[in-house]
């Protein structure tokens, strides 16, 4: 991929914690969390509604519920040591970033997975936490098996 120029420095010295604390990856993954979550967010609620009408959202996911995520699939190794809930938010989004990046998801892939989890009432929205927790630590979980083991 032409963008592996930007992982190059990470990858010479892979880690959990230099994907994780990757303030550049946090950026680049912010836009493709809130991407991938508002199409997965439309779908779900065009799919799984009672009216014919095509939903469109705009959807930021919220640190809170990145940061549970991040320890409910067991990754705050990923973060930096006493991370508040932006940190452990930014570490889910640089490690979404590194996935895509080096191509072991694409967009696509990302939405679509969070589409497949996503449950409850979108238009509750402590249902939608809920549910958007959920279909994170699923993907947190899913994506693990391409992130490396050492943590420092």
């Amino acid at each position: 991929m032409v963008y592996n120029f930007l992982v190059k420095d990470i990858e010479s010295n892979l880690s959990q914690k230099a994907i994780g604390t990757d303030k550049g990856l946090a950026k680049i993954g912010d836009a493709i969390v809130n991407l991938t979550y508002s199409v997965a967010k439309s779908v779900y609620l065009t799919k799984n509604t009672n009216s014919k009408a095509i939903v469109r959202t705009g959807t930021k996911v919220g640190k809170k519920i990145l940061a549970e995520a991040l320890k409910k699939a067991g990754m705050k190794d990923f973060a930096r040591s006493r991370a508040d809930a932006h940190d452990m938010a930014d570490t889910v989004e640089a490690i979404v970033a590194y996935i895509w990046i080096t191509e072991k998801m694409s967009i696509k892939e990302i939405t679509d997975f969070l589409i497949e989890h996503l449950e409850g009432d979108l238009n509750s929205r402590i249902e939608e936490i809920a549910g958007a927790r959920g279909a994170f630590v699923s993907l947190l979980n899913f994506i693990k098996q391409f992130l490396p083991d050492n943590k420092s």
